[in-house]
């Protein structure tokens, strides 16, 4: 993580990119949700935030591992854009599971790392089956010269069922993607806005080297109590207007967690 951060402990804020063309909500034009993006990246920015990732929530139903190229172009265009004027360390998400083309849009757009749903193991998710996809992503990587590009997984990720692998603990699953050569690991609530069990991380961080960001529920109320076990955090609802991720960043908010992880970065380093 010293490749990307300088700061010990780093904040992520979440760019939930509008409704990208071509999906059942799309009213915007790109310029429109890129200049939407940009703000929130200018905001996050002159909040001291550490870093950014962008991901199409938007774009309810999602497709199910793949996007078709106007949603990677779109998403290339923003993320260039949000890149350029955060000048901070950005990763991308592409529902549900398009790994692949987020690794495409992220090499393109000089971003940081992607977001990867069903990296190791399969899981039943609102949109059907996804399967691990490590092995192609990597080298699909390799093929493009996209090294730089990190990879942080998502282990028994929420909104999905995962009763095809309940003899395989978090921990072995962590393992495993230390095993497939993942960057990072990312921990998550059972549903969006549901922070993790602080024993789930716990056993993530036993059973693995890799860094370890919790990607769900994380709030200026709750932080502290998972400051000592998560190497990071990824936070997108709590910094939105009244805790929803479907409304624009409430800087308010973002001082308020601000605040209390300087007071924890002062007392533990």
């Amino acid at each position: 993580m010293s490749t990307l951060f300088s700061q010990a402990k780093p904040i992520l804020g979440m760019i939930h990119v509008g409704a990208l063309p071509g999906t059942p909500a799309s009213t915007q034009s790109v310029a429109t949700l890129m200049a939407q993006a940009v703000a929130e990246a200018r905001l996050y920015r002159n909040s001291s935030i550490d870093g950014i990732v962008i991901e199409n929530m938007h774009d309810v139903p999602y497709l199910r591992g793949t996007v078709g190229p106007e949603i990677v172009a779109a998403m290339t265009i923003i993320g260039q854009a949000v890149k350029a004027e955060a000048n901070l360390p950005v990763g991308i998400q592409i529902l549900a599971g398009a790994n692949l083309e987020a690794m495409a849009v992220a090499h393109a757009a000089g971003l940081d790392f992607i977001r990867a749903e069903g990296f190791v193991f399969a899981h039943v998710a609102d949109e059907g089956i996804i399967e691990s996809s490590a092995a192609k992503l990597l080298r699909y990587r390799k093929l493009i010269g996209a090294e730089r590009v990190q990879v942080w997984a998502d282990v028994k990720k929420k909104h999905s069922s995962h009763a095809i692998t309940a003899d395989i603990g978090l921990g072995a699953t962590a393992e495993a993607v230390e095993f497939m050569r993942g960057d990072a690991v990312i921990v998550t609530g059972s549903v969006t806005g549901d922070a993790p069990q602080k024993s789930d991380v716990a056993e993530v961080k036993a059973h693995c080297h890799l860094p370890v960001f919790l990607g769900s529920g994380i709030e200026a109320e709750n932080i502290a109590q998972f400051y000592d076990v998560a190497d990071g955090f990824i936070i997108g609802s709590y910094f939105k207007t009244d805790g929803n991720w479907r409304n624009p960043v409430d800087p308010y908010r973002i001082e308020m967690l601000t605040k209390v992880t300087a007071q924890l970065h002062a007392v533990k380093g």
